[in-house]
């Protein structure tokens, strides 16, 4: 604790030359521009022709997966130490790594989902081909943007040792939210802790006894839109009342209502929560709101 405190306080007392700022948001703004081409993170919709391109190298993965479980004890071991779900599926740690570029930190944790049943489905493996895809595309974006911004530093003034000093660090992962006999789900994320402009995010949710995604209208109903937008309407005003917690207005580009790209997991209690990114319906000290829609 006491070394992140140094490392901060060192970071705060970097004078950063003027014509930086400028250059970072060049940089990032190119970044973006390019993303926004090419997208952040794959979208679902396009999957299929990625999921085409990365068989050859799902192939691999799997076959290195298995080599590792027949010839590595202590591997082996973890693998049966991992709990069950229902006795239906599992996540698991399948590939992770650190490394440094640049004294830029990354750390990728990508996991994987192995189906018990027998079915023949083919769903564990075109999410975990999806996984694998997102997780390595995401963090050599993320490197591409911080060597970007690492340039711009050092072309306007900055020193080695002041960039050392900002620690940058990507962070690729991801997070169990829940684990029933009815549904697997969990998180696909990729962190910069220089800019939460970059923070993405991947829900996934597992029907285990039918071995399909799940979607809010399965949950919810045929009427999930007018439910969730209720809903959360009525929690936003609770918030604020109790909390004072303030929510942008729908002019000032807050919430109207659910669309087909929102976010969610489903708890312990099998009911759909809604996420929100930072700044997207609040100002940035309210986090990333969550909503619990109830049946």
């Amino acid at each position: 604790m006491n070394n992140l405190k140094e490392a901060k306080e060192r970071y705060d007392s970097i004078t950063i030359p003027p014509e930086l700022s400028e250059r970072v948001q060049e940089v990032i703004a190119q970044s973006a521009q390019s993303r926004t081409t090419d997208s952040k993170i794959i979208p679902l919709r396009r999957s299929r022709k990625i999921l085409r391109r990365s068989m050859g190298t799902a192939a691999a993965a799997a076959i290195a997966f298995t080599v590792l479980l027949n010839t590595n004890t202590a591997f082996a071991q973890g693998m049966m130490d991992i709990p069950v779900i229902g006795a239906v599926a599992r996540i698991l740690t399948f590939q992770s790594y650190e490394k440094e570029e640049e004294n830029i930190g990354i750390s990728v944790e990508i996991p994987s989902l192995e189906m018990i049943s027998e079915s023949n489905s083919g769903l564990a493996d075109s999410i975990n081909e999806e996984i694998h895809t997102l997780c390595q595309q995401y963090a050599d974006e993320a490197l591409q943007i911080a060597l970007d911004y690492r340039t711009a530093f050092l072309e306007t003034g900055g020193t080695e040792e002041e960039w050392a000093a900002h620690n940058i660090q990507i962070q690729v992962g991801y997070e169990l939210k829940s684990q029933t006999e009815d549904y697997l789900s969990f998180v696909i994320t990729g962190n910069q802790n220089w800019s939460s402009a970059y923070s993405e995010s991947r829900y996934y949710n597992i029907d285990l006894k039918n071995e399909k995604m799940v979607t809010l209208r399965d949950l919810l109903g045929e009427d999930y839109e007018q439910i969730v937008n209720e809903s959360i309407q009525s929690q936003m005003a609770a918030k604020a009342a109790e909390t004072g917690m303030e929510f942008f207005t729908a002019e000032e580009g807050g919430f109207a209502g659910i669309t087909e790209q929102v976010k969610f997991y489903i708890n312990a209690a099998n009911n759909p929560v809604i996420v929100f990114g930072k700044y997207e319906i609040a100002p940035g000290a309210a986090g990333s709101p969550e909503f619990e829609i109830t049946k």
